[in-house]
């Protein structure tokens, strides 16, 4: 019996899709690291579906699917770990959220400046951080 290569590049095709839009649409860092893991699936299954279709002999496309998935576990890993970091210190693991984590880059002091102080202000989040505080 003989393969037919169009099944499961569809099905591939589907989950890729859904993965894409779920990694654009959420919010949700969870989300997106479940869509991303739905993207990878879909690879996988393109690799084992033209891996038995070639017949190849050594069976490549099955020994990179065992490789992405071992990578897809420690992206996993790694990527619960920063969420997990993220809402201890945020109470939130919206995407969107993550923007403000980000720091400026320092301004360098002006050599105008006579009394050679730094015109930086705190930025907003840090004042509201320190008025929420105790």
């Amino acid at each position: 019996m003989h393969l037919h290569l169009a099944y499961p590049a569809v099905l591939a095709v589907l989950l890729f899709c859904v993965g894409l839009y779920g990694v654009l649409a959420r919010r949700n860092a969870i989300l997106v690291l479940m869509s991303v893991e739905l993207m990878l699936n879909a690879v996988n299954l393109n690799l084992v579906a033209f891996d038995v279709w070639l017949r190849d002999s050594l069976h490549a496309g099955q020994a990179l699917t065992l490789f992405t998935i071992a990578i897809a576990a420690a992206e996993i890993g790694i990527g619960l770990a920063i969420v997990l970091a993220v809402y201890r210190n945020r109470g939130s693991s919206a995407v969107d959220d993550l923007r403000d984590t980000a720091e400026s880059p320092d301004e360098p002091d002006d050599p105008d400046d006579d009394d050679g102080a730094t015109a930086t202000a705190p930025s907003a989040t840090a004042a509201q951080k320190a008025e929420a505080t105790p």
